[in-house]
């Protein structure tokens, strides 16, 4: 599914920060290329995963997991729960990197153990056949550490990329944790990443605040695009709609005081 992407100028990924099926349903019809399960930061876990993996396997969507830490443990049960991506944070060394990748695939490439039982109910008999062909690791890029060991971290057999966490990388380098940054030296890391990402053959993510952003990013070269979330798209579009309304209700009253 994902190798069907790969031709895309862009893949644009949605984020899902809040553990409701219903809300992965309604993100799954909105026409993401793939969905991205947040169980770092968003309130998911992996039985909320189960019913959210479940209400959008009636679309075509690429489902992924941000799994908490690169712990083999969760990434290969949402591996099994039938997720195809997994993005790890904090990696932040060769080392690590090789962990991650061994954890998402089997022998002999990895040390994934095989149980597959809803990857294999979902996607058929021949899974495991497939499976380290068609599973995508990206390893997340945020600390000055990491940046610093880059090259070895691309230099690692079988990830597919990287993928930029901008607030974390912020903090790192002494800066106010936020998307949308422009800042050096994270921008220029940005730009460097990306480049040295496609000169490796691996695709380079980023997470991005606006699509205002995101599409700079995808002018830099930048494949694999998450803007926002659910949970940021509700709130922010809610708190406009309140805004406009209050102005209106505080211009109504102004004149009816009259």
């Amino acid at each position: 599914m994902f190798n069907d992407l790969t031709d895309k100028k862009f893949i644009l990924n949605g984020w899902l920060s809040i553990p409701n099926s219903f809300t992965a349903e309604a993100m799954s019809k909105m026409g993401w290329d793939s969905l991205t399960i947040d169980l770092q930061h968003g309130q998911n876990d992996y039985s909320t995963s189960i019913s959210m993996l479940q209400a959008m396997s009636n679309s075509n969507i690429v489902p992924f997991a941000r799994v908490p830490w690169n712990d083999p443990g969760i990434i290969m049960k949402m591996l099994d729960l039938g997720v195809l991506g997994i993005i790890a944070p904090m990696i932040n060394n060769k080392k690590e990197c090789e962990n991650f990748v061994s954890y998402c695939n089997y022998p002999p490439i990895g040390q994934r153990s095989f149980g597959p039982m809803r990857a294999q109910l979902h996607f058929g008999s021949e899974y495991f056949k497939n499976a380290n062909n068609n599973i995508i690791t990206l390893a997340m890029i945020e600390t000055a550490e990491a940046v610093e060991n880059l090259d070895e971290i691309l230099s690692v057999e079988n990830l597919t990329g990287v993928y930029i966490g901008p607030a974390d990388m912020s903090i790192s380098y002494g800066l106010q944790p936020k998307f949308d940054v422009k800042e050096d030296p994270v921008f220029s890391n940005i730009k460097k990443i990306v480049a040295k990402a496609k000169a490796k053959g691996k695709i380079a993510g980023i997470h991005n605040g606006t699509s205002a952003y995101a599409k700079e990013m995808i002018n830099l070269g930048y494949k694999f695009i998450t803007i926002s979330s659910d949970f940021r798209s509700m709130s922010s579009h809610a708190q406009n709609i309140v805004n406009e309304m209050k102005i209106n209700n505080e211009d109504n009253s102004s004149v009816s005081s009259y």
